[in-house]
């Protein structure tokens, strides 16, 4: 397809980050979307998403999440540098995985991600997510940011 095509170009080609594909343009598993392997990261299309770029630690973290049929879902956006210049980011359908030197890669999603947002993202009080989400005894679920713990208790209803 002439996305991932013109995706590499707009990304310089061989001469920037990607450097040379080191598969075909493939299907990918749930058949919904395309992909190219590259030296360096991969393109990634589907028909909701368009053509996007990942690369490095938040790869990884796609990846190990289960890639496009994972909780995440396809990148809606390529691998951009946070606004305070310290990290590096992808949001995903389904959430989003944010990069520091210092923190790693994590993956936010949901309501935690939503309240994130709303409070201003990495250059809030929070900082980069340093965890991944764990769900507690008491049932909510919490993640760890470099400045305070975030925590949200799902909706229970009674019988």
């Amino acid at each position: 397809m002439q996305q991932h095509r013109d995706k590499w170009g707009d990304l310089g080609w061989e001469n920037a980050d990607l450097g040379y594909p080191t598969t075909d343009e493939l299907k990918t598993p749930d058949g919904v979307g395309r992909f190219n392997h590259f030296q360096g990261g991969s393109i990634y299309w589907s028909p909701n998403t368009d053509a996007h770029q990942i690369w490095g630690g938040i790869r990884d973290t796609w990846a190990a999440q289960g890639w496009e049929t994972g909780p995440l879902g396809y990148p809606v956006t390529d691998e951009l540098t946070t606004p305070d210049g310290k990290g590096k980011y992808n949001h995903f359908q389904g959430g989003s995985i944010y990069w520091s030197p210092s923190t790693g890669a994590h993956k936010v999603q949901g309501e935690i991600r939503n309240y994130w947002a709303r409070n201003g993202w990495e250059k809030s009080r929070f900082g980069f997510p340093v965890s991944e989400e764990r769900l507690l005894n008491d049932g909510a679920i919490q993640q760890e940011f470099q400045g305070h713990a975030l925590q949200w208790v799902p909706f229970k209803s009674g019988t």
